[in-house]
């Protein structure tokens, strides 16, 4: 498979009045045409940054570093703001976690998608933009497509108004859509429906889709492989299926353990311990340990890396041990 993104030691920091908070803090991934890959983690993990980051949409106080931040064999990280500006929307495409304020609530849905085109796609005429939205549409399952060009996004439902936020990131054909938390705001049920489409649309289009959620339910659901995030940093990295079934790092089981299922009805739901650090005043050594029940004193003491085997990656000064399979 082509490569299509690669990530070497992205770094983005605040600088504040009350010190550095490390958002995002050395990750590195890379990922290929028409994978689908989820970011997951609790909130505050550094998902959104990082893939704000990508795309260069960070404002001050925030600046970002990297090794490299390679798109399709572009170096983002050299790239203009005029450059950026080419690349977003065309070849990088973003979902935004509510539709309804990611549209604009006085111009029409017709209207919203074709100044996608018009930026983007010049050499289409009036006439084949037009014929453009009605199809983007139609491929996001949304009915009588021609006449609902002239609705106004109250007039849909939340998710409807998702639907839409699609067809605008399909609009130009991008290689990567980075979804943030694309199903936040929609029912269970809507959710599913949303996600199907997604995973279609990346099948048919050929197109990689980063997902970032706090819900490995979610990712469990439509990716290939996962990243799993705590306060800035990827603490495992694997293949769906793999990782799921047997979580290396504890705080990854911790959020395996926490999914409600069928089989645990009647007890209680399961938690992590504790809650995450202050960014401000993180540990000394691993974020995780004062969390972790398996921790041990160069948990304290020394900032675990991650290491690679094969598919797989953990960043856990004890994952070689076999003990928390206990």
């Amino acid at each position: 498979m082509k490569k299509i993104l690669e990530v070497s030691n992205l770094r983005t920091y605040f600088n504040t009045f009350k010190g550095v908070v490390k958002a995002v803090d050395g990750v590195s991934f890379n990922m290929y045409e028409g994978e689908v890959v989820g970011v997951v983690g609790e909130s505050g993990g550094g998902k959104s940054i990082t893939g704000f980051s990508i795309i260069k949409l960070i404002d001050e106080p925030g600046i970002i570093n990297a090794d490299k931040i390679e798109f399709n064999g572009i170096d983002l990280m050299k790239s203009t703001d005029s450059d950026m500006n080419a690349i977003r929307g065309k070849e990088i495409s973003m979902i935004f976690q509510d539709p309804m304020t990611s549209l604009n609530p006085v111009y029409t849905i017709g209207k919203q998608i074709e100044e996608v085109l018009i930026i983007h796609r010049k050499e289409l005429n009036q006439k084949e933009r037009k014929e453009r939205c009605i199809e983007l549409l139609e491929m996001v399952g949304i009915p009588n497509a021609k006449n609902r060009l002239k609705s106004y996004p109250y007039q849909f439902s939340g998710g409807m108004r998702q639907r839409v936020v699609i067809a605008i990131a399909l609009a130009s054909n991008p290689k990567l859509i980075i979804a943030d938390e694309p199903t936040t705001a929609l029912d269970v049920t809507i959710q599913a429906q949303i996600l199907n489409l997604m995973k279609k649309l990346v099948n048919e289009t050929k197109c990689s889709l980063m997902l970032i959620t706090h819900d490995l339910a979610v990712v469990s659901e439509i990716t290939d492989r996962i990243n799993v995030m705590y306060c800035g940093k990827i603490v495992e990295t694997g293949p769906t299926k793999e990782l799921i079934s047997s979580p290396i790092h504890p705080y990854t089981q911790g959020l395996i353990d926490s999914i409600p299922s069928d089989n645990k009805s009647g007890s209680r739901l399961r938690t992590i311990d504790g809650i995450v650090p202050n960014m401000f005043d993180l540990p000394s050594g691993c974020a995780f340990e004062p969390r972790c029940k398996f921790s041990t004193e160069i948990c304290k003491k020394e900032k675990p890396e991650i290491v690679m085997s094969g598919t797989r990656g953990v960043s856990c000064h004890n994952a070689l041990g076999g003990k928390f399979n206990e």
